[in-house]
């Protein structure tokens, strides 16, 4: 399976201090902040001549790492991709993968679970910029969309200051638009067309965003990406240890195209055995039950009022146009605010 990305138009309908393991790659002082690649001073060159892809970062470097920094939820904390008794996730993949022969890399993951663009925005993003990173994938919007108070024109103002001030840091960033949660879960019609409806929103402003910040992109709502189900996990909602790979694989395709990752590609191959049905049902009866729990206090309610409008429009013989008009007009009312025009 392939993953797609890079296209920076808008496509149809669409913490602590981690040392990377490997030759030369152990944590090191972080950088100065630079202008953004290709929209600031030239590549710093190292003793051999030899100009690093990233400003400000040698070809080949021993005091000057590459530092790549990840900021979202529980996809970019790794969630579905344990190894070592831990979570692993695409991101920790993908930075076995950046730097190139000689040069040490610094990956500090700020991705949590459950985070929503509020927490990205006013916790995550500080935090990031104070790191001064090279590279940073900013993936959130998920748990946006199964909370009551979703807002399409907050979610828009957050994610915005959050590019902007990575951008203006200096990073080249990440980004990734989001499957839909109702299919992927495989909710009945009336209760996943209100979620289908606010992922395309969220997804409209991430592609606006990163056409804007010409961020390295990533179409994960494609359905070749949505319909493999050996991709997911047992929750259907995050990758398993394949996705994650998938993931990484696509993310490090795209960067090589820039120039901005030296080092091998991430291997498709996985290294974990996978989950068992005892260990996967023990995973769904535990932390499974409690994400159901307080999803159910939080959405729940409301996603059955929308539902019941949904219906309720059918009955009317009005159909989901009336629906879909709104959305569209609160997703233009945001567009417009956060792109200012």
């Amino acid at each position: 399976m392939t993953l797609t990305g890079g296209d920076r138009r808008t496509p149809p309908g669409c913490g602590g201090l981690v040392p990377v393991q490997g030759a030369g790659r152990e944590a090191g002082p972080s950088r100065e902040a630079d202008a953004r690649a290709g929209a600031g001073p030239r590549p710093e060159a190292d003793a051999r001549g030899e100009a690093g892809p990233y400003p400000g970062v040698p070809a080949r470097a021993e005091a000057v790492p590459l530092r790549f920094v990840v900021l979202g939820d529980s996809f970019s904390e790794g969630v579905g991709d344990r190894a070592g008794g831990a979570w692993r996730g695409w991101a920790a993949l993908l930075a076995d993968g950046l730097a190139g022969p000689g040069q040490r890399l610094e990956f500090v993951n700020l991705a949590v679970s459950g985070a929503l663009s509020a927490d990205v925005a006013e916790d995550q993003t500080p935090r990031a910029v104070a790191l001064e990173p090279h590279l940073a994938s900013v993936v959130v919007g998920v748990n946006d969309t199964l909370r009551h108070t979703f807002d399409i024109g907050l979610f828009a103002g957050r994610l915005d200051r959050a590019l902007t001030a990575l951008d203006a840091a200096g990073a080249v960033l990440l980004t990734a638009c989001l499957p839909d949660p109702g299919r992927m879960l495989g909710l009945p019609g009336p209760l996943a067309r209100p979620l289908a409806r606010r992922r395309r929103s969220v997804n409209a402003v991430v592609h606006a965003l990163s056409a804007r910040h010409d961020a390295v992109h990533l179409h994960l709502a494609e359905p070749a990406w949505t319909t493999d189900r050996a991709l997911w996990s047992a929750d259907r909602l995050h990758p398993g240890e394949r996705g994650h790979r998938a993931v990484a694989a696509a993310y490090h395709r795209l960067l090589a195209e820039r120039g901005l990752a030296q080092g091998p590609a991430p291997s498709p191959d996985a290294s974990e055995p996978p989950p068992t049905r005892a260990e996967t049902a023990l995973w769904l009866a535990t932390a499974g039950t409690g994400w159901v729990l307080r999803r159910s206090r939080d959405l729940l309610p409301q996603l059955l009022l929308l539902a019941g409008e949904e219906l309720l429009h059918h009955a009317d013989g009005g159909g989901t146009g009336p629906l879909d008009a709104r959305a569209e007009t609160a997703l233009s009312e945001a567009l417009a605010a956060t792109m200012g025009g």
